[in-house]
Order: C-alpha cells, then sequence, then structure tokens
C-alpha cells in the first residue's frame, strides 16, 4: 500500500519560515510528480507547487512564488517544501499528493493525483 507522510508544521510567527517534508513508501515511485496542495475550512484544496520525478521541473502557484520552494530529495522519494517570508493566508492544511505523468490534466487538478497525505498543519501567527 502506499503512504505519504508530511512533516514539519507547527506555529510560526509572520516572516518566519518552515520547511515540510513528505516522504513516500510502499511502492517505487518511478516517474511521479509530486505536488503541495493546503486547504483551510471551508474551502477548497489549493494548489501550492508541484515537482517533476527528475527535480529539474518546478511549478508554483502565483501566490507562493517567490517565497515557497520545492526540491526533491537525492532518494525521489522524499519531497521538500520551503518556506519563506510566511504570512497569516499561510495559515492552512498542507497535504503532500503524488501522480503519474498526466499531460491531460493540469498539475493544479487535485483529481490528477492518485496519492495523498495525511496533512500538516502550518499556522502563522501575526
Amino acid at each position: 500500500q502506499v503512504q505519504l507522510v508530511e512533516s514539519g508544521g507547527g506555529l510560526v510567527q509572520a516572516g518566519g519560515s518552515l520547511r515540510l517534508s513528505c516522504t513516500a513508501s510502499g511502492r517505487a515511485f518511478s516517474g511521479y510528480v509530486m505536488g503541495w496542495f493546503r486547504q483551510v475550512p471551508g474551502k477548497e484544496r489549493e494548489f501550492v507547487g508541484a515537482i517533476s520525478w527528475s527535480g529539474g521541473s518546478t511549478y508554483y502557484a502565483d501566490s507562493v512564488k517567490g517565497r515557497f520552494t520545492i526540491t526533491r530529495g537525492n532518494n525521489k522519494n522524499t519531497v521538500y517544501l520551503q518556506m519563506n517570508s510566511l504570512n497569516a493566508e499561510d495559515t492552512a492544511v498542507y497535504y503532500c499528493a503524488a501522480r503519474p505523468i498526466r499531460p491531460a490534466r493540469a498539475l493544479s487538478d487535485t483529481g490528477g493525483y492518485d496519492y495523498w497525505g495525511q496533512g500538516t498543519q502550518v499556522t502563522v501567527s501575526s
């Protein structure tokens, strides 16, 4: 069974930084794209960014571009979300997700992802 486990969430002051990790286990993820999403109560899950299997390509939502960075570990099964210059609007539960290459579905499409983590809470105090 596939498992994605996020870690690294917590409470941080506005302007601060956090790094989230997502580790995949249970099967080989060769060729899989890894994405990060976030969700606040009462709202739809929002795309944050994604990274290709090789780690050579990254994609970001406009709301986080220039502040957040996604990287992939050497073993390819761990993905990181470095979040800088955090503000209150970044408060959410953050999820990682995995999908094979699906050119017909946008990276921001939650339905395009096959596997999801349980989420980790990030709270930014102002």
